[in-house]
Formats: C-alpha cells, sequence, structure tokens
C-alpha cells in the first residue's frame, strides 16, 4: 500500500512502549503495543481492514456495498472509518450491555447500529447470529464474522507479529494477551513461534470466560460470573484461535485490571482501556514468574476515552465494588483557587 491509500495505509506500524515502572519493579523489559494509536484507535483497526480488502478480492464486496458486523464496539468503529474510506454502507449489531461512549462514537462515524439484548452465543438472537441473518437478507453485503473469518488471524501473522519482532529485535521471551476472537492472540504467537519456538505465549483471561480453564485442562467452562472488561472473553473456540500455539493461561480478576488501567494512568501517562489493563497485569505476572532479565510484550488495545462513563467513574466502580483499586494519583492537598483570583 502507499500514501494514496488514505485510511487503510495508517493502519498498524505501531510504537512499542516501555512500560517504565513496571519494568523497574519486575527486572524485566515489559514493553506494550501501542495499538491505541492506530488511526481507528484500537488493534481492530488491522481486523477491519484485513476483512474488508480480503472480501474486496474474493470478490464478495462489490462497489456500493455493505459491510455488516457484530461486534461489542472496536471492530465496528475500525470497520466504520475503513467503509467510509473505501466507499461502503456499515451496519453494526450491538449487545445493549457496551459502554455508551461506543454507541455514540459509531453513528458519529456515519455506522448505522442497532442494539439487541446481551443474550448466551447459544441463543439465536445473540448479536453475532443477528448480524450475519441481516447480512445474508441484503443485496451487495458480506457479513465480516471476525470471530470466525481466519483474515483477522492473518493480518496478525504478517503484519503485528513482524512488528513485535523487529521492534525487539528478535530478542523477546514471552507474549501475553487477552482474547474475544481470538485473531490477536493466535496471529502473534503464531508468527512469534515460526521465529522462536521457546517463545512463551500465554492467554490472559476475565472472570466470566471459558478459555482459562480450557488452557488448563482442556475444557470449556466458565471461571467466575463476569467482568466489567469489554470486548473479550469467550465461551466457545472461534476459527482464528483454534490450534493457536497457547503455552499457557492467567486468570486476571477485575480488581486487577482496575488497578493496573489506573497504574497506567498515573505511573506511564497512559489513558487506556481496561482490556489493556488486564494485558498489563498479566505481563506483570508473567515477567515476575520469568525472573529479571527477561522480554515481555503485551498489547495495549484501545484509549479509555470510550470508557469514561464506567472505568473513569468512580460511581459506577462503587456500585461494582472496585473503586478502592482506582488510585486517584499522587495525593496532592487540594487547592483553593479563590485565593488566586483577583477582586
Amino acid at each position: 500500500m502507499n500514501n494514496d491509500d488514505g485510511f487503510v495505509a495508517t493502519v498498524g506500524h505501531t510504537p512499542l512502549i516501555r512500560l517504565r515502572r513496571i519494568s523497574e519493579q519486575t527486572g524485566c523489559a515489559v514493553f506494550g503495543k501501542a495499538e491505541f494509536l492506530n488511526p481507528g484507535g484500537s488493534v481492530k483497526d488491522r481486523a477491519a481492514r484485513a476483512i474488508v480488502l480480503a472480501a474486496e478480492r474474493s470478490g464478495a464486496l462489490g462497489a456500493g456495498g455493505t459491510v455488516v458486523e457484530g461486534t461489542a464496539g472496536n471492530t465496528g468503529i475500525g470497520l466504520a472509518h475503513v467503509c467510509n474510506a473505501r466507499g461502503y454502507r456499515c451496519i453494526i449489531v450491538m449487545p445493549d450491555n457496551q459502554s455508551s461512549e461506543k454507541y455514540q462514537l459509531l453513528a458519529a462515524l456515519g455506522a448505522e447500529v442497532h442494539k439487541v439484548p446481551a443474550v448466551p452465543y447459544s441463543n439465536p438472537n445473540q448479536y453475532q447470529k443477528v448480524a450475519e441473518r441481516l447480512a445474508r437478507r441484503l443485496p451487495n453485503a458480506i457479513w465480516a464474522n471476525q470471530f470466525d473469518n481466519t483474515a483477522n488471524r492473518q493480518a496478525h501473522i504478517e503484519t503485528t507479529g513482524p512488528e513485535i519482532w523487529q521492534q525487539t529485535g528478535g530478542r523477546i521471551d514471552a507474549f501475553t494477551c487477552a482474547t474475544g476472537t481470538g485473531g490477536t492472540f493466535a496471529g502473534i504467537a503464531h508468527f512469534l513461534k515460526s521465529q522462536r519456538a521457546d517463545v512463551r505465549c500465554v492467554l490472559a483471561d476475565p472472570p466470566g470466560s471459558s478459555l482459562y480453564e480450557y488452557v488448563r485442562s482442556g475444557t470449556l467452562q466458565a471461571t467466575g460470573t463476569g467482568s466489567i472488561t469489554e470486548g473479550i472473553g469467550i465461551g466457545r473456540i472461534t476459527a482464528n484461535l483454534r490450534d493457536a500455539p497457547i503455552d499457557a493461561a492467567v486468570h486476571i480478576e477485575d480488581s486487577d485490571t482496575v488497578r493496573h488501567v489506573y497504574r497506567l494512568l498515573h505511573e506511564e501517562g497512559l489513558f487506556l482501556g481496561s482490556t489493556s489493563g488486564l494485558n498489563v497485569a498479566a505481563a506483570e505476572q508473567l515477567a515476575r514468574e520469568l525472573g529479571p532479565g527477561h522480554t515481555v510484550v503485551t498489547v495495549l488495545c484501545d484509549g479509555g476515552a470510550k470508557y469514561q462513563s464506567r472505568l473513569f467513574n468512580r460511581a459506577w466502580l462503587e456500585q461494582k465494588g472496585l473503586a478502592q483499586y482506582a488510585c486517584t494519583g499522587r495525593g496532592a492537598e487540594p487547592i483553593d483557587v479563590r485565593s488566586a483570583m483577583i477582586g
């Protein structure tokens, strides 16, 4: 691609950020791949671009066509950007339990947003299944199918994985991140293992997901009842995740996720979402297990602006019993602004 390709040409090549404080505390070099710096604001820009371009190449998506997807938000945001850039209609079906900022942003981008009740995948009205049926009923339309469309995983085999390998100079001992569709984790892990088989690839999983137990015992069984994280954790093995090289899994509680979100903000200056907090919590745990002198990489998935009404809202955190894990900064004494005013 060249610069004439507009939005799609700007996806990827994100920096690798050294997480200074956690690196100091663990004695390891802990890095976050800054996917929040993609033009659409998240790691899902890569999947969105890959899915649309693959559909164009195959002839499944013709000029002026429609892209339909069921998503918790970020893939829809990426698709809305790509569709605007390539001249397609974008229809997004979302569960009704996501942050309000995501719905508002998608609408602002021009996507048609349809909320459906949040129900288990086994329910025929689960948001992905509704999106699939809708796409079939529309002319010149595709269902993006991010969970089982392996163009998603291939995007990370071809771009994210090689970028991490190049940015670390091949000196990477371990990689960890959470997964929803499986594309990011599986694609990066496949590439890293192809370069050096002993790179440790560890899946991070939130409460309510079945993947932690699946990696441990081969049984899809949920650990815990649910999580504040959005778009990660799942109860099945997707086509993207199938046969991924997973060495181990770690379970990260919401309390640790929130604590690391606020650590990233106040120690690193990074305003990020809950999945980034979970990923960094997993990276810190992995670094401590490996011991000093190792290099650990994770993914900083998206920015915090889409979560202001929840993750950065103290009243909401108090309702969830998580407010005590949200540090508020350096604890400076409050000031009286009136003392600096004249008159």
